[in-house]
This record gives structure tokens, C-alpha cells and sequence, in this order.
């Protein structure tokens, strides 16, 4: 029995008990009391109403986001692990007029930007698998790039 249930109950009771509510003071004071528990009633009704109506969007949200979850960290449960190698922070410690190569680590698949000193000392860990990359391009003509090595980004005369 919920709450409506009760509250209709407990009204047919005292009509049933033929009471005079209008007469006597204890009659009166039942009268009231039975009006006031009557708007209680209709209210918690409606809010019980709005809070399954919350209720409901809040799963709906909640599914919504796994969903997202899903699909924004989905890159993590394939083979290749998710990674953004463009380091930042590798960017803004190269000088302005250094030049930047980029290049794809054979491991993981990423694109790397590998800055000239980097390149000198030979080795560098993939920032996104951790793989030692070894560059030697000891044996090659200074016009060409070393070998699996893009176009400069940098130019450092600016053209």
C-alpha cells in the first residue's frame, strides 16, 4: 500500500466513524490535521514523481558516459597502446633555431620529432613504448637526411 493508498484510508476511517468535523473542537483539530496530511501526501507524491524521473536520466547519463569511456579509451585495449609523442616539453626546450626531424618509431608505430642534439647522441627511449631507438647515419652524405628521416620542421633560417 503506498502512501495515496493510506491517506485514503485513513479518510474513509473517519467518514466511516461519522464524526462531526465541524462542531466540535476535536473534530476540527482531526479535520485539519487530515487536510495538512492530505497536502503532504499529494506533495511527497510529486516529488517521489521527479526523483524516478532523475533517477531515470541519471542512468541514462551514466550509460552515456561509459559509452564515451568507451570510445575515447578504446585505443588503450587494442594492440598499439594509445600515445601522443609530439613531446611538448621537447619542443620548448629546443633552441628557436634548431631544426626538428620527425620519424616513426619501427616499434610502436608513432611519430616521434627528434630535435639535432638528440640525433648526435645516437639513442634515445620512444616517449610513448620505451624502446631504445638508435640513430647512426655515420655513413651517409651530409646533403641527405639521415635515413628514415623526414623533411626538417624547422627551417632555421626561417624560409
Amino acid at each position: 500500500m503506498n502512501l495515496t493508498d493510506k491517506m485514503a484510508y485513513l479518510r474513509g476511517m473517519v467518514d466511516g466513524m461519522e464524526l462531526d468535523l465541524n462542531s466540535t473542537k476535536e473534530g476540527k483539530v482531526l479535520g485539519q490535521i487530515l487536510d495538512v496530511m492530505q497536502e503532504m501526501t499529494a506533495y511527497v507524491t510529486d516529488l517521489q514523481t521527479q526523483v524516478d524521473e532523475l533517477t531515470e536520466v541519471c542512468d541514462l547519463l551514466d550509460q552515456d558516459l561509459g559509452d564515451l569511456e568507451d570510445i575515447v579509451f578504446e585505443e588503450e585495449s587494442d594492440d598499439e597502446p594509445y600515445c601522443y609523442c609530439e613531446d611538448d616539453d621537447m619542443e620548448d626546450d629546443a633552441d628557436d633555431d634548431e631544426v626538428l626531424y620527425e620519424t616513426v618509431c619501427p616499434s610502436c608505430g608513432s611519430t616521434i620529432n627528434i630535435s639535432e642534439s638528440v640525433l648526435e647522441e645516437g639513442t634515445m627511449p620512444c616517449p610513448c613504448c620505451g624502446e631504445m631507438l638508435e640513430f647512426d647515419y655515420s655513413d651517409m652524405d651530409e646533403d641527405l637526411e639521415p635515413e628514415g628521416f623526414d623533411v626538417p620542421i624547422e627551417d632555421p633560417a626561417g624560409e
